[in-house]
């Protein structure tokens, strides 16, 4: 009798999961009964909205990533929680906002590791469901518990410690030092003859758009390891490696690419092949690398039973390379206002695609609003783990978005980070609300330089927006400012003056995330 309660509640359970949702998403929340599908997540860096085919782009081709939006679904409201690199990624690996922990600029070569080892992770997820997890590619959040990080000795804790059987890749950053690769706790090729030594110059192949080279040097043998033109190539073959050593059993790859963060150097054969300079150029390295892990994919069998995702950790930025793509016609956010770093949509507004044979419906797209917060909530209903409440506070469940069976949407607010804690911001519906003026990103005056953007950049852009004439902001602009995303996507007309009471509730909602203990909606 039992038993047969039990079935009859299962039954129930299945029953109620069809009416909402739909038989592929019920399917896909049995995965125990079949075999267990891979996953792998490319996390791109700084690949703006308009910087693929599928999204609009001219100036450059990307058959590959297009290819995959064709063969899966597309999305066209998706967010990385932070305008900023290393808070994006705390979200993607924790589930958390990084607002919560006070994180909203990049860290660099000192910087301790930023999770707490006792946090989850989509590692431990998929690691605990008995998943191999690795990690390939740019890192970005810090490694042990001391300040400044001693390169010389073990880098422990990391990534290894946070879920992941296996790390290789760029420790911090293309642009900024050390310049050499990690595998697991050690930097490749360093000696103990030869230690790595702040306050030294860098020995690496020099490019524009480089800082920090007066930060740490020694380590030659390591350093001559790390060939910016190369870069690319070898994560592309370590993450190529890593499918195929791994293609017996389910594993969970994460792959965060370098490209396309400036310094833009793709490999000679990638040099000159696109309309939009060196920034496109590194477009297309990225993408023939896309296309290899999709080619491995298909060699190797594994495709009709990987779940690849494929998205950035933050919008496309107007640095020197931006700039000069810019001219050429090539908008790397589209028509989206603002840049990386910025409240605005073009800091923030990322492509998502995903690909998933009989599960996701090939050639779709979804509005839904979305962020790459929510993956950790999705790995763990894929893998039927039940996540406890301060496991992952602010994420969500993806899986009924992509296969096209929600019947209501998934969440019905979104915290974004952009670099400036006094823009903080907030999603609901139709509406955008920024907590202040300007985009609160990057904000140099000049074109040509580095960190060009905000209302002085408009003149070169040609973007417009009401708070905003000749390069500076009126005197008479609100304080903060409110845009209808459905009237207005591309945040022309601020009509916080407007709106009064909306302004009240989404400022009174930016309070209310930031001092819940764990997420507001049920996951």
């Amino acid at each position: 009798m039992r038993k047969q309660a039990k079935r009859n509640k299962r039954l129930l359970w299945l029953c109620a999961l069809l009416f909402t949702y739909g038989a592929d998403y019920v399917k896909a929340q049995n995965i125990d009964n079949n075999t267990k599908p891979n996953v792998i997540i490319i996390n791109v860096d700084d690949l703006g909205y308009g910087d693929t085919g599928v999204y609009g782009a001219t100036k450059v081709k990307t058959p590959n990533i297009d290819k995959l939006a064709g063969e899966g679904r597309r999305f066209t409201d998706f967010h990385s929680a932070s305008a900023v690199c290393s808070p994006s990624r705390y979200a993607l690996i924790t589930g958390e906002y990084p607002a919560r922990k006070d994180l909203w600029s990049p860290i660099f070569l000192r910087t301790s590791l930023v999770i707490d080892t006792t946090q989850m992770t989509v590692g431990k997820v998929m690691k605990n469901a008995g998943y191999s997890t690795g990690i390939i590619g740019k890192w970005h959040l810090g490694f042990g518990n001391e300040t400044p990080i001693d390169w010389n000795k073990e880098l422990k804790p990391g990534p290894l410690e946070l879920g992941f059987d296996y790390y290789f890749g760029v420790p911090v950053l293309n642009s900024h030092p050390p310049f050499v690769y990690v595998e697991n706790h050690k930097v490749v090729g360093l000696t103990p003859n030869d230690p790595m030594v702040y306050g030294t110059h860098a020995e690496t192949r020099w490019f524009p758009e480089k800082f920090g080279l007066e930060e740490i040097g020694g380590g030659r043998s390591a350093h001559q390891l790390y060939d910016d033109r190369m870069v690319g190539t070898t994560l592309k073959d370590k993450a190529i490696g890593y499918i195929k050593e791994n293609k017996d059993h389910p594993f969970f790859l994460y792959f965060a690419t370098t490209n396309i963060h400036h310094p833009f150097t793709p490999a000679p054969r990638f040099i000159g092949t696109s309309e939009a300079g060196r920034y496109g150029d590194f477009i297309h390295e990225l993408d023939w690398m896309v296309g290899e892990v999709m080619k491995t994919l298909d060699d190797e069998g594994l495709a009709d039973n990987t779940l690849l995702i494929l998205t950035s950790d933050n919008g496309g930025m107007l640095n020197q390379g931006g700039q000069h793509a810019y001219e050429l016609g090539h908008h790397q956010n589209g028509e989206l206002l603002g840049f990386k770093f910025d409240a605005w949509e073009g800091g923030h507004r990322v492509p998502l695609i995903i690909r998933w044979p009989d599960k996701v419906p090939a050639g779709t797209v979804s509005d839904e609003i979305l962020s790459n917060v929510d993956f950790l909530a999705t790995l763990a209903a894929l893998v039927n783990y039940d996540l406890k409440k301060e496991e992952g506070p602010d994420s969500y469940n993806m899986l009924p978005a992509f296969m096209g069976a929600s019947s209501k949407p998934i969440r019905n607010k979104l915290l974004i980070s952009p670099s400036s804690k006094n823009h903080i911001s907030v999603r609901k519906g139709k509406w955008m609300f920024i907590d202040g003026q300007g985009g609160g990103g990057f904000a140099a005056q000049k074109v040509g330089a580095h960190a060009f953007g905000g209302a002085a950049a408009f003149p070169f852009t040609g973007q417009e927006n009401s708070d905003i004439e000749n390069g500076i902001i009126k005197d008479n602009a609100p304080p903060a400012q409110l845009y209808d995303l459905e009237k207005d996507p591309y945040e022309s007309i601020n009509v916080y003056e407007k709106y009064p009471k909306v302004v009240k509730e989404m400022k009174m909602l930016i309070k209310e995330i930031l001092e819940s203990s764990g997420n507001l909606n049920s996951k």
